[in-house]
């Protein structure tokens, strides 16, 4: 929802009117920003943050092919009717001239497919996560494997691909089933409906970042990476001077999603670097973060400083490397302020994130979600000491600087609407907050 979040506060911002539509938890977030609110049908309206708990067999799924089939068969594609017929509702009273959102938004190919263009608001879809379309350039999504040039590695691509396809062979069934029912075909392989049934694809990162590919959609476009949103009102904890101290700061995280066990991560790197001339500050995201790894230590070292939520933009442009798990949009966030990354992430997209922070050399790739303090300690100790990181990682955030892609998505919605006319009738949705434009 972050992405979505800040696009919509820049939109509001310039003047357009914007409904958030998404789950009830995030209402606060969207008022906020002075946008309107309209939850999911009640039946779509699931709080992310208790998916194991309402559906424990889920937590005992192996990150890969099985759990990501879960949620498909039961959040993504097993709400879309809800979803679709809530969006609907919507824009029958609030005929919009744009529908944005993010790659999991599912509704965005039904209604691609159900409408012709011209009957419809213009779609554009957010990529939030690595490019997963499939292409005879790389190898299949999921596997973390860097590509290579030449026809026989085009020839493995091709094989690997259809291999997926096989190993998604009931989901793509129950897809099928699913877009039926809303009256609707699914054109191909299901993963692919996503990128190529949309107006606008815009990935969120820039082409240097992204394996190169000479079969993509013309529409799909890089727009580069979101701005870390300002936080102006961050109290800064009493160490905040020491990370301009002179010792190099390394900074590690599990991210919002994958931090329910910090010992995954966030723990093993406090040891593995206790005894190093570094500040290293753990950022886990979590309240009772802290509290955690204190419990799991005898004695938290010197040199480490604990915190729960710390902005991005505020820490990374002291830091001089960033332990994460592999989240796209923390990676993304250390690339806007050139800092090379040791990734080490298993579950959701992070092996193929991990995979492109080795490709693009900005940092080191350990290939598993609990690496040990040896890997740990050497991986960091690589990336601070070979120069060669710090200057890709500069590169690349040179490259991201000649990117707007506030003004590239406020140039699609600018464009002249397709369906001019006054709104039909009133939109009953929460109130806006007062003096919200």
């Amino acid at each position: 929802m972050s992405p979505v979040l800040t696009v919509a506060a820049d939109l509001v911002g310039r003047g357009h009117e914007v409904v958030v539509y998404t789950g009830s938890r995030f209402e606060e977030r969207a008022l906020a920003i002075g946008a309107r609110f309209q939850a999911l049908p009640p039946e779509a309206d699931l709080d992310d943050r208790k998916l194991d708990t309402l559906f424990p067999v889920r937590a005992t799924l192996p990150p890969g092919p099985a759990q990501l089939s879960f949620d498909f068969e039961n959040f993504f594609l097993g709400h879309l009717p809800a979803q679709v017929r809530g969006l609907r509702a919507l824009l029958a009273t609030f005929p919009a001239d744009v529908v944005l959102g993010e790659l999991g938004f599912w509704s965005i190919p039904v209604l691609s497919l159900s409408t012709a263009p011209e009957e419809r608001p213009t779609l554009v879809t957010l990529g939030s996560v690595p490019l997963l379309i499939q292409s005879e350039d790389t190898p299949a999504f999921g596997a973390g494997i860097v590509p290579t040039p030449g026809e026989e590695a085009r020839a493995r691509n091709r094989a690997m691909n259809a291999e997926v396809r096989q190993v998604f062979a009931e989901l793509q069934r129950f897809g099928e089933a699913t877009f039926e029912s809303l009256g609707v075909t699914v054109p191909g392989y299901l993963f692919d409906a996503p990128f190529r049934r949309t107006d606008h694809y815009l990935q969120l990162t820039v082409p240097s970042f992204e394996y190169p590919r000479s079969d993509l959609p013309e529409h799909l476009q890089f727009v580069g990476t979101l701005p870390p949103a300002s936080t102006g009102d961050y109290v800064e904890p009493p160490w905040w001077p020491e990370l301009s101290a002179g010792r190099p700061v390394v900074v590690v995280t599990q991210g919002t999603v994958a931090n329910n066990d910090l010992n995954e991560l966030v723990i093993p790197t406090v040891r593995a670097l206790a005894d190093l001339d570094v500040l290293v500050v753990a950022a886990t995201v979590r309240e009772d973060g802290p509290d955690l790894v204190r419990r799991a230590l005898a004695e938290v070292p010197d040199n480490v400083r604990l915190a729960g939520f710390v902005p991005f933009d505020r820490l990374l442009p002291h830091a001089d490397a960033l332990v994460t798990n592999g989240g796209y949009g923390g990676v993304q966030t250390a690339l806007y302020y050139g800092v090379p990354l040791v990734v080490a992430g298993a579950s959701e997209d992070k092996p193929e994130v991990a995979a492109r922070v080795e490709w693009s050399g900005t940092g080191v790739n350990l290939r598993t979600s609990m690496p040990g303090a040896t890997e740990l300690r050497a991986a960091v100790q690589t990336v601070l000491r070979d120069p060669s990181y710090r200057s890709q990682a500069g590169i690349l955030a040179k490259e991201i600087g000649q990117y707007n892609p506030f003004e590239a998505i406020a140039e699609i919605v600018d464009a002249p609407a397709r369906r001019p006319g006054p709104r039909t009738g009133p939109i009953e949705l929460a109130p806006r907050p007062a003096g919200a434009v």
